[in-house]
């Protein structure tokens, strides 16, 4: 387990606002990757994938993998999201994070099993042989295609108007949920007992926490890390002081791309539940909150005291 003096627990963290290839193919050569288009699966393997998705996964995703309460597991999407990935990595997400209200109850072959059986219904070609747990990291999906870039899509895009200014965006979404990652130098969210929330009075906030407990916290404040980064460039924002917030300076930009860039390897890493992974991590938000915060946040005073923010 991680310890304290693992991961920088300075003042500037706790207060942050902004807050494969594997060594063989089945040829033997080393360092040799393969593509889900090669045949990588048998019809048999994704025979028995099928019978563990009826009874465990159908559920969420849907009689045909398209989706329901969970994520479609074949399509554009599926595959864009997998794109250029490795097969282990999927693998990894099922065996740590489904089903989703029993996690961790799939064997390592079953997880493999049903990863045959999505790309069976993906309409990857079967071949002579089972995928099997040495293989997946030498084989990974196909770089996916995209219509357009997201960045141009939403430089289209009408935006409304701010609602609150940027201190309120980053105490609302930035702050709680960078504590919930640095916290992890304090609890292993794996270990972590789901609460009994007090019956009486009932209390919203506290029944909420205990909804999403442990690991899905951890996968949530990843996401939302990532997602404030567009916010934080929303025109017309105000900083707490009322100047503008600098959305157009390239600076800025770049602090904001660090904060995203650690949420997303924050969300990454919780899916594949890699406590040991968070060290760096921490590291990594804690530098884009304080490099952000050095230059607009507390230039010309006292950590945390704003006097000259935004300029």
């Amino acid at each position: 387990m991680v310890g304290p003096a693992a991961i920088p627990y300075a003042l500037g963290v706790a207060s942050c606002a902004y807050a494969l290839a594997g060594a063989f193919s089945l040829t033997g050569h080393a360092g040799q990757l393969r593509s889900v288009t090669e045949g990588v699966y048998s019809t048999g393997q994704a025979a028995r994938g099928r019978q563990i998705y009826q009874a465990q996964c159908v559920e969420c995703h849907g009689t045909a993998m398209e989706g329901t309460t969970g994520p479609p597991l074949v399509g554009e999407d599926f595959l864009s999201n997998w794109s250029a990935r490795p097969l282990a990595s999927l693998v990894d997400k099922i065996q740590k994070t489904m089903p989703f209200s029993l996690p961790g109850t799939l064997s390592r072959q079953q997880s493999t099993d049903l990863a045959a059986d999505i790309l069976r219904a993906s309409k990857f070609s079967a071949g002579p042989l089972e995928l099997s747990d040495a293989m997946l990291a030498q084989i990974t999906f196909p770089t996916a295609r995209t219509s357009a870039p997201a960045v141009a899509i939403a430089a289209g895009a009408s935006l409304p108007a701010p609602e609150g200014n940027l201190a309120e965006l980053m105490r609302a979404i930035a702050f709680p949920n960078s504590n919930i990652i640095f916290n992890l130098q304090l609890k292993d969210p794996g270990t972590e007992q789901k609460k009994k929330p007090a019956s009486s009075p009932f209390d919203y906030v506290e029944w909420g926490s205990t909804v999403y407990p442990g690991w899905l916290a951890v996968d949530q404040a990843g996401v939302a890390i990532t997602e404030t980064a567009a916010l934080l460039l929303t025109p017309g924002r105000r900083c707490q002081n009322g100047r503008p917030v600098p959305v157009d300076r390239a600076d800025w930009k770049q602090y904001v791309a660090a904060l995203a860039e650690a949420g997303k390897l924050a969300h990454r890493a919780s899916q594949a539940r890699n406590y040991e992974a968070f060290v760096d991590i921490s590291e990594k938000l804690n530098e884009a909150c304080a490099n952000c915060h050095k230059v607009y946040r507390d230039k010309g005073g006292i950590e945390g005291s704003g006097a000259a923010r935004c300029q």
